[in-house]
């Protein structure tokens, strides 16, 4: 699914239905356009990301999207693919490894490296890629719905 809405209800994987391995992911091409509607709703106006004269004589040499945008995939990737409708974040950590540029295809994934049975947690690998270079890595905590509650 890319660059769609959808209306649709996204199922809930029950903390029981997850296994160490399991992964999602989603990828969206990123526009321009959508690095201004980031800049204009977080008020982040960095000329790094909108002025192409600033950002020509940079390290980049261009603009880039904002880091934060970038790992907004892993909440759509956590919230919608897998655990999926009900899971709540609890923690995430990031590392920033390489820019994304304005036409640029990324990769959000989060898989499943250790399970937290007494809480119905989960602890994610999460990534965002674009191809095999790696923009940011982390990890992320999860709250899974248990069909037990």
């Amino acid at each position: 699914m890319e660059n769609k809405k959808s209306n649709n209800i996204h199922p809930i994987t029950f903390f029981e239905d997850l296994r160490e391995g399991m992964s999602a992911e989603y990828t969206r091409l990123v526009t321009q356009r959508d690095i201004e509607l980031f800049a204009e709703l977080t008020g982040d106006n960095n000329p790094i990301h909108l002025d192409s004269n600033f950002a020509e004589s940079s390290i980049f040499k261009g603009r880039i999207a904002h880091g934060m945008l970038i790992a907004s995939f892993i909440s759509t990737v956590i919230g919608t693919r897998m655990p999926g409708s009900g899971c709540i974040y609890l923690d995430q950590s990031l590392r920033f490894l390489s820019p994304l540029q304005p036409g640029e295809r990324v990769t959000a994934s989060a898989k499943v490296i250790e399970l937290h049975t007494k809480k119905c947690r989960a602890t994610f690998q999460t990534i965002c890629r674009v191809d095999a270079r790696i923009l940011i890595d982390g990890t992320a905590l999860i709250q899974i719905p248990s069909r037990k509650l």
